[in-house]
């Protein structure tokens, strides 16, 4: 949750105009950390000593950054590292502070974030104990600081050391997650549902066990006089196509009471501005006051495919006596926001209606980008957002068991015009139901709604994930029932209602009305049972968790499907960063570690649906390239069934889009921003337009799926080919595809398409082609892959320049069947990939990244899928 300097752009005064203006001071340089006294140090003695730290940072990366500690990532060095989140560590600042600081009105110790049972001392003096690793903590330390040299101390608990024995004493343990592999706690004891700390730092079933400790985000300090421009907020009141009425809202702290100049400027995208003032008297203590504006005819903030992500730019002045004392600079969208839950004949409805028009929701779930936070740089943030756009998702799901991301994630997601989805930081245990617990939560919650509601792209909150569904439906929870007596339970219910039906909502509704609330995912709002298909929305897990055939996800059309998933490996290069080559078979310890799903026995599952869609793989590269391909074409078939299903089903989103560390995963971008077979198919299947075969029982109905806000006119085509190479036959039916709409263009079933063919050697190509354009393609097999006779298609590949850039060029003979090109561990991505080729096409690729011709050449290789299975297996 780093974000930018308070200091610098919200009390920067203009030039000389103030006479004295805030100043702010960076405090992360210069820390030292150690082992802290009187905690075991077993073998680690060397570590008692102090050592150069890095802030932001956990321990874990200040060790691997001194290499007394190996790659927490390599092969199975998990195990071997669990003692670090399981001992007390302290760090330490020496620091000077001159007369002229000591001067000032005000001197505040700001920590933007403490990772998370932290004990705060300033010369000896305790200022806070921490508990939370989601708060800002702002400290007055004027009276504590002196002339010279400072010291600044901050003692790090084990949350697990810390609560554990406190928890062993307790008569029962509220149900959690993930169970730790490692017996540092025992099972069924899980600490983590008692402390406002990342759940995916505990493990998942897609990541490590890495319990981080540290200062992990930016450290200052603030001084001031007689006055704080604590924020400064754009609060859009109602926006149409007319006017966009707002309010410039600031929030001061003044020592005394007084008058005030308010003054907003806004410049629109086009460069049209306009100007707003106001004289206001201040209280003595906090203020809350407001500067009304009015903007006609705003371009407004529309997500990808539906206009353009157009952002405001606003300047906001307080000046007293005529001389500037606070300004601040803020980039904003103006829109409007509905989460629009309707009774229809399938139940209750459930769509984001973004200026008035509803937007079919496409996209994935996102998880932390890295097991230590503070290695994320804005960089890494951005070049995934825009994996995702490019692979025309308009909407993430930013899923609660992680942590809240710096403000740079959210730039960029307004700027790519990129929907997000905001669940509060609850990963699925139960909560507490303490008064503390909940203020704790409620304070949090202020402060996170309050830095990130100016954000377009934020159209919505939700409490948790898969809190109520969990209490309510899964087995565990059901036994935890049945052991603790009613009345408790009763309590324990409450308290989560209370916490996410109440207090959280109220946040919300009071920071930033104009963003819907949603008490849980998936859930139907608190109004009846969660995880039902006909309202609110949903999770998916009969397939891949529950072992139901891909073929399952054609039986489900929820209102909207928050999460459905199917596991695959990162591709061999990526393997490669973590394994030995002794290590590449799925059963070898490392590749175990690195899975996981139900303990490692993940690898089993990813096998069960590989030999029932495509055979036996012939070797461990193959298991890889063919758990990509059956990822990438089950979630195809799923996310393609629900967009056919629109308005019946108005959102997408599959689990997940990225991985936290490389190994087997739901991931479509895996650890290092490499593509997956996944994330080409996504491109394809998230297009504004789809034409989408879906054959059941013998029987085909091809629709025409448009995101489009108008109407067009198309004629599709339908070739029906030996896989050989002979087509069969060919037609065109015009069509016009609605607005915003599925349209069901053609019916038939498999005697009028085949006329005779076997459908063991037939392919169906059906194309949607607009005044000469393809626009959309999509191919049709009757059966599963490991029931056809595919043949053998004879690929062949070439690199050229084009004069713009490196081209690969790539060719079947015959029907080529899950092409994927791979080009090693180049740092490159291609235009394409993880397509079929009909007999005699080719298709061109162009290189994005930085290589050379004959480097590319010499690395360059391409399969399909008869390439990857053993003799008589497919």
């Amino acid at each position: 949750m780093r974000r930018a300097s308070l200091a610098l752009t919200l009390w920067l005064a203009a030039g000389a105009a103030s006479a004295n203006p805030p100043t702010e001071r960076d405090l992360s340089a210069g820390w030292r950390f150690r082992l802290a006294q009187g905690t075991q140090a077993g073998a680690h003695t060397d570590l008692k000593d102090w050592l150069p730290a890095h802030v932001p940072g956990a321990v874990q990366t200040d060790l691997l950054a001194l290499k007394r500690i190996e790659d927490p990532f390599w092969r199975d060095n998990e195990a071997s590292l669990q003692w670090i989140g399981l001992s007390d560590w302290d760090y330490r600042l020496d620091f000077d502070v001159d007369a002229a600081t000591l001067a000032r009105d005000h001197v505040d110790l700001v920590f933007e974030g403490l990772d998370t049972f932290a004990e705060v001392s300033l010369n000896g003096k305790k200022l806070l104990s921490a508990d939370n690793m989601f708060r800002r903590w702002r400290l007055p330390v004027k009276d504590t600081l002196h002339k010279g040299s400072n010291t600044l101390q901050v003692h790090l608990q084990s949350p697990i050391g810390k609560l554990l024995p406190w928890l062993m004493k307790q008569p029962y343990s509220l149900p959690g997650e993930f169970d730790s592999a490692f017996g540092d706690e025992p099972k069924g004891k899980q600490t983590s549902n008692y402390v406002r700390k990342a759940n995916y730092q505990y493990g998942w079933d897609w990541g490590p066990r890495y319990v981080t400790l540290g200062i992990w985000q930016p450290v200052r300090l603030e001084s001031w006089d007689t006055m704080r421009l604590a924020d400064f907020h754009v609060a859009q009141k109602h926006v149409d196509a007319d006017t966009a009425q707002l309010e410039g809202q600031f929030d001061l702290r003044a020592d005394k009471g007084g008058p005030v100049m308010l003054a907003v400027d806004w410049t629109a995208p086009d460069g049209t501005h306009g100007h707003e003032e106001r004289s206001v008297a201040l209280a003595k203590g906090e203020n809350h006051v407001a500067l009304p504006v009015t903007i006609a005819h705003p371009q407004r903030w529309w997500p990808l495919g539906y206009g353009e992500p157009n952002l405001y730019k606003f300047h906001a002045e307080v000046s007293a006596d005529g001389q500037a004392v606070a300004r601040v600079d803020r980039d904003t969208g103006l829109r409007s926001v509905e989460l629009r839950r309707e009774k229809d004949q399938w139940g209750r409805s459930f769509a984001f209606v973004i200026n008035g028009v509803p937007v079919f929701a496409k996209g994935a779930d996102l998880i932390p980008y890295d097991s230590f936070p503070s290695r994320v740089t804005p960089e890494r943030q951005e070049t995934l957002l825009r994996s995702a756009h490019d692979a025309n998702m308009n909407m993430l799901r930013m899923w609660g068991g992680g942590t809240y991301l710096e403000d740079a994630f959210y730039d960029a997601a307004d700027r790519l015009g990129i929907m997000i989805w905001q669940d509060f930081m609850y990963g699925g245990a139960i909560t507490p139901y303490d008064d503390a617990f909940r203020e704790s939560a409620r304070i949090e919650a202020e402060e996170q709604v309050t830095r990130l509601r100016n954000h377009p792209s934020i159209v919505i909150w939700a409490g948790n994930n898969e809190v109520q569904t969990g209490w309510d439906d899964w087995p565990d929870r059901q036994d935890f029932r049945k052991f603790v007596n009613a009345d408790e339970v009763k309590r324990i219910d409450d308290g989560m209602r209370e916490l996410f039906g109440k207090t959280l909502r109220k946040v919300v509704s009071d920071l930033s009305p104009s963003t819907p609330y949603w008490a849980s995912s998936p859930s139907t709002d608190f109004d009846g049972p969660a995880n039902v298909e006909t309202d609110g929305d949903y999770h998916y897990w009969k397939v891949w968790s529950g072992s139901e055939p891909i073929s399952h996800y054609l039986d489900m059309t929820p209102r909207f499907q928050s999460e459905y998933g199917l596991q695959s490996f990162p591709v061999m290069a990526t393997i490669k960063a973590f394994a030995k080559p002794e290590d590449m078979q799925p059963e070898s310890k490392v590749m175990r570690a690195h899975q996981k799903f139900a303990n490692g026995d993940g690898n089993q599952r990813l096998l069960l649906y590989i030999r029932q869609e495509y055979g036996e793989p012939k070797d461990f590269p193959s298991f890889v390239y063919l758990s990509q391909v059956m990822q990438a074409e089950g979630i195809e078939l799923a996310a393609e069934h629900l967009r056919s299903k629109r308005p019946q089903n108005m959102g997408t989103l599959y689990w997940q889009l990225n991985d936290v560390w490389p190994g087997a995963s739901w991931a479509s971008v895996d650890y290092f921003n490499r593509w997956k077979a996944l994330q080409y198919h996504a491109k394809r299947f998230y297009a504004p337009v789809d034409v989408v075969p879906q054959r059941r029982d013998g029987v085909t109905n091809v629709f025409a799926v448009s995101d489009r806000t108008a109407d067009f006119d198309a004629t599709l085509r339908m070739r029906v080919y030996d896989m050989s190479g002979k087509m069969l036959r060919e037609s065109s039916q015009p069509v016009h595809a609605a607005a915003l709409a599925s349209t069901n263009v053609l019916k038939l079933g498999d005697a009028a398409l085949l006329k005779g063919a076997d459908p063991k050697r037939t392919v169906v190509s059906l194309d949607l082609i607009e005044q000469g354009a393809t626009v959309a393609h999509h191919l049709l097999y009757f059966g599963a892959a490991r029931d056809l006779m595919l043949p053998k298609p004879e690929l062949t590949w070439s690199v050229s320049d084009s004069g713009h850039g490196l081209v690969v060029t790539v060719s079947a003979k015959r029907l080529a069947r899950a092409v994927w090109v791979d080009t090693q561990d180049l740092d490159v991505r291609l235009s394409d990939n993880a397509f079929d080729l009909l007999p005699g096409e080719s298709r061109q690729l162009d290189v994005q990244g930085t290589t050379d011709l004959e480097t590319l050449r010499r690395t360059v290789s391409a399969m399909s899928l008869v390439d990857a299975l053993k003799e008589g297996k497919q």
